[in-house]
């Protein structure tokens, strides 16, 4: 008979400071972010990364050990409410980026961390997605995989060319 349970795919953007679309993964829902983080940071190999803006979801060691390999020189992810220090001071070395994300936080706020940090730079994904969503809606209509991939990247492509073509300029009216 039908089943019910549903499954899904979830496609996971990469973009630079610009807002263009720089490397793209499409995994099943079982995959869970920081995996995809670390396959888009190595689609990026050939450059260097000046700096990683993510949600909470991409707080683990794998992610962060994925970033040290990619020498990104700041990374800027929100701990876990509960999170603990992974590294304390009295070890030798740096000191590890997500601790320092947590102390800076204890010390103000989450909301202060979050504005003082440029946690908001990581909207342009979530802008990126609906624009991509409002002009090619929000199906992939290709029934395998690897279609679906090309798709996903034929998508990146072209939205790339619209922005290279040119953005509208925003301002404040006063």
């Amino acid at each position: 008979g039908y089943s019910k349970h549903r499954e899904w795919m979830k496609a996971h953007v990469s973009i630079d400071a610009d807002g263009e679309i720089r490397a793209v993964k499409l995994t099943d829902n079982s995959v869970d972010d920081a995996a995809a983080g670390e396959a888009l940071l190595q689609q990026q190999q050939s450059e260097t990364i000046d700096e990683v803006d993510a949600d909470g979801a991409y707080d683990k060691q794998k992610f962060y050990a994925a970033c040290q390999r990619q020498q990104v020189a700041r990374i800027v992810i929100p701990p876990r409410r509960d999170g603990k220090i992974w590294f304390h001071g009295n070890l030798k070395g740096e000191p590890h980026p997500r601790d320092e994300n947590l102390r800076a936080i204890r010390k103000t706020t989450r909301k202060r961390w979050k504005h003082e940090s440029g946690y908001h730079k990581r909207s342009g994904v979530e802008i990126t997605m609906f624009r991509t969503k409002t002009i090619f809606g929000e199906k992939l209509y290709s029934r395998s995989i690897s279609n679906q991939e090309t798709e996903l990247m034929l998508m990146a492509k072209a939205l790339n060319l619209m922005l290279f073509n040119g953005m509208p300029d925003s301002y404040a009216v006063t």
